[in-house]
């Protein structure tokens, strides 16, 4: 299915599983519908199932939007105890559209707690009470993994051996509202991130679980080969020790005196401890001259996404870090702020520089950027998935020097790759959907549509 398509659907008011691989413009397709939302007048909840994914667009945690915040489970005097927050009722009142990016990291129960909630708050028994859902997210990036002691009752969706104390976690898909919601699955299959041909037939034989000798020729290929025009590549670990040592040798390997940015933070305690553990700037931030660094967050205007390597030049006469991007640019680095936000008013806050040291980072770390090269070493991979989400990073092969890779690192969880398949099938019958209608009926529905969202 094409973006435009895409949003065509979205237009016509269905409740929308936005998906595809790594690379085809999701997120660009939901910043596209809420500014044709916003244009229109059209309050939408804006939200994500982690902060740094949720500053992507703007928004915030489904868990503080919803008020759910990190519990398991919601009694009847948890929901009466929300009911009595004036914000809350003002935000369900107003809002008609509820968004949920990174839909793949949020846990089955977690989803009908939000349901439940909007349920109530809404006074109405249609899914989330009636408002249009868009969920959006790719089932084969890696999930969260919630960690149990072996005496702590599990969920009834969770699937764990009694032995073990560690728990698969549950896809939103086997949550008891997935199939009442009558989704319209749009499966995105345009390109935007890889245009190197033999590259995107690799990561697509990962994805379908059909790697050939082909395949694992291109790979082997990179293996200790230099990547083209960058010398100093990002290196992706699967474990975060190898990650840490690696930036701390290299940076008390750099001659120079060292700069100490610390990261500040305003408002609520819980909401900011929650801030601080998903952003991917560190609290205390050392930089010499010479320091290998990455932006952690997007700035079109500045220059900076998400993923821009880079490194330390200088530091300007007020302390900031002067950053030469591998592309030539050289920006000079200042405090970003990372917010949780109710209707326009600052719950809470964190500052600091948009960096972080980038002689290497983990895989689970680097999902959402697009690395112009990396070095990757997948030798350790221990769970299905690792390997493609790390090389779907990279936009070429020429960007990528493979340091070695087990078996785990070519194999997918095969129970996301059969949902992926049925996914296309649905999105493949959208779209025959969509053709089926001349384009005057689909404006007149449209049109129909932003009417009913705004009385």
């Amino acid at each position: 299915m094409t973006q435009k398509e895409a949003l065509d659907l979205l237009k016509l008011g269905h409740n929308v599983f936005l998906t595809g691989p790594a690379g085809s413009g999701k997120t660009y397709l939901l910043n596209q519908y809420i500014k044709y939302l916003k244009t229109n007048g059209i309050p939408v909840g804006i939200t994500a199932s982690t902060g740094i994914a949720s500053t992507h667009m703007g928004g915030t945690t489904i868990h503080s939007w919803a008020g759910i915040g990190i519990k398991d489970m919601m009694h009847e005097k948890d929901i009466e105890d929300l009911f009595k927050r004036q914000y809350l009722r003002n935000r369900f009142k107003n809002t008609k559209v509820l968004i949920i990016d990174e839909i793949s990291m949020l846990h089955a129960h977690r989803l009908d707690m939000v349901d439940l909630v909007c349920r109530t708050f809404k006074r109405n028994s249609l899914p989330f009470g009636g408002l249009q859902v868009i969920m959006c997210g790719d089932f084969f990036q890696l999930p969260p993994v919630t960690k149990r002691e072996k005496s702590e009752p599990t969920s009834r969706h969770s699937r764990v051996r009694e032995d073990d104390s560690r728990v698969k976690s549950d896809f939103v898909t086997e949550s008891n509202i997935w199939k009442g919601m009558q989704l319209q699955v749009c499966y995105l299959d345009e390109q935007h991130r890889q245009d190197d041909r033999a590259f995107l037939r690799v990561l697509n034989d990962i994805r379908n679980s059909d790697v050939t000798e082909m395949t694992v020729e291109y790979l082997s290929e990179r293996l200790d080969r230099d990547t083209k025009g960058y010398t100093k590549p990002t290196r992706l670990f699967t474990h975060n020790a190898d990650v840490d040592a690696i930036n701390q040798k290299h940076l008390d390997e750099l001659d120079g005196e060292s700069q100490e940015f610390l990261m500040n933070w305003r408002g609520s305690f819980g909401l900011t401890e929650v801030l601080k553990k998903s952003c991917l700037a560190p609290q205390t931030l050392v930089l010499k001259k010479g320091a290998q660094v990455m932006f952690v967050k997007n700035n079109y205007e500045v220059g900076y996404v998400n993923g821009t390597l880079g490194e330390v030049i200088n530091f300007d006469k007020d302390g900031f870090p002067v950053v030469r991007t591998f592309d030539g640019a050289e920006i000079t680095v200042t405090r970003a702020s990372w917010e949780v936000k109710e209707e326009e008013k600052e719950l809470a806050a964190i500052a600091q520089l948009p960096l972080r040291l980038a002689w290497a980072i983990t895989v689970h770390k680097s999902q959402g950027m697009s690395l112009d090269a990396a070095e990757v070493d997948l030798s350790r991979s221990f769970i299905p998935g690792m390997g493609y989400v790390a090389l779907s990073r990279v936009r070429s092969l020429q960007g990528l020097k493979l340091m070695g890779m087990n078996q785990m690192a070519l194999q997918v969880n095969q129970e996301v790759a059969e949902m992926d398949r049925e996914f296309i099938r649905q999105s493949n019958e959208g779209v025959l959907y969509l053709h089926s209608l001349d384009q005057e009926k689909i404006l007149q529905k449209q049109i129909d549509f932003l009417q009913y969202l705004k009385s």
